[in-house]
């Protein structure tokens, strides 16, 4: 869901995204998991064995085949592998495992587990990908924090001030809102047959993770499953910031104000697509796997 900030002045302004973005980051490189190996230590082997008598000592070269066959195990090796299953046995199962929201609040619908492979989605399917993400009950939490902070900084000095003036910039960041999420998750992936759902990488050393995490701005999924450059990212992000000049006043509908915003849109969509794919590590890391009862989609 997108998160803009419409302005008239310097672009000192935009650093509040840019700063929510180096958060994310900061917090990325908290969680990067390290997993040790961990090894059994070797026990020492016992005695050889004396046969006792001429029987036993006619079957001693049996028992040296069968014990040269099957070397003796060391003491503490299954009691070493008993203790480290269950740590690694949490990681593997939360591993690259999406929940359906993020702290159990932000909606998280549209990312795949890591290793997944889905049919592709119906266009109803896609429509109530959108229709979730735009009035989900946590949906208004963003235009709230938007018209707040736009408000303040005055970058639409036409809507006043007071709670008059915060009505307006909330309905319009909550439209914002709403038009680029049915233009990226329904309207362009239905014509282009694009697939809007964020698959999760999973694995890989932290830096591998993100450039292909950032790099889902621009690329994406056919319906077959064939990578492709990201038509619904780029122009409907694009699309949605030119609606936009529609129910804005006169002075905020410039070229350069909506360029702003579609290379906006298009970046803190690269920074969700970021916090989706390290949110499992964070969950297991920082959470302990805290969210995971929340049910997969």
């Amino acid at each position: 869901m997108p998160l803009k900030f419409r302005s008239q002045k310097s672009n000192h302004r935009r650093l509040f995204p840019l700063g929510m973005s180096a958060a994310v980051l900061a917090a990325g490189l908290i969680a990067c998991p390290n997993l040790p190996a961990q090894q059994g230590a070797a026990g020492d082997s016992g005695p050889a064995a004396v046969p006792a008598s001429p029987l036993a000592a006619a079957q001693a070269p049996d028992s040296s085949t069968q014990a040269a066959a099957t070397p003796p195990q060391p003491p503490n090796a299954n009691e070493a592998a008993s203790q480290s299953q269950p740590s690694q046995s949490a990681w593997e199962d939360s591993n690259g495992k999406q929940t359906k929201r993020i702290l159990g609040i932000i909606p998280n619908f549209r990312a795949v587990n890591a290793n997944t492979e889905l049919p592709p989605e119906t266009v109803k399917e896609k429509f109530m990908d959108a229709t979730e993400d735009s009035f989900d009950y946590s949906s208004i939490f963003f235009p709230a924090v938007i018209a707040g902070y736009n408000m303040d900084e005055h970058t639409t000095p036409e809507f006043h001030e007071g709670a008059a003036g915060f009505a307006r910039y909330f309905w319009h960041s909550a439209v914002d809102q709403t038009s680029e999420n049915y233009m990226v998750e329904f309207i362009c992936p239905t014509f282009t047959h694009e697939d809007a759902r964020y698959y999760t990488l999973g694995q890989g050393g932290f830096f591998k993770r993100t450039g292909y995490a950032l790099s889902r701005a621009v690329i994406t999924r056919t319906n077959s499953g064939a990578e492709t450059f990201n038509v619904s990212e780029v122009f409907g992000a694009g699309a949605a910031a030119g609606v936009s000049n529609l129910y804005y006043p006169s002075a905020s509908r410039s070229a350069g104000n909506t360029i702003s915003e579609w290379a906006e849109d298009i970046g803190i969509d690269a920074g969700t697509f970021w916090f989706r794919e390290f949110w499992p590590d964070i969950n297991h890391h920082i959470f302990h796997n805290r969210y995971n009862d929340a049910p997969q989609k």
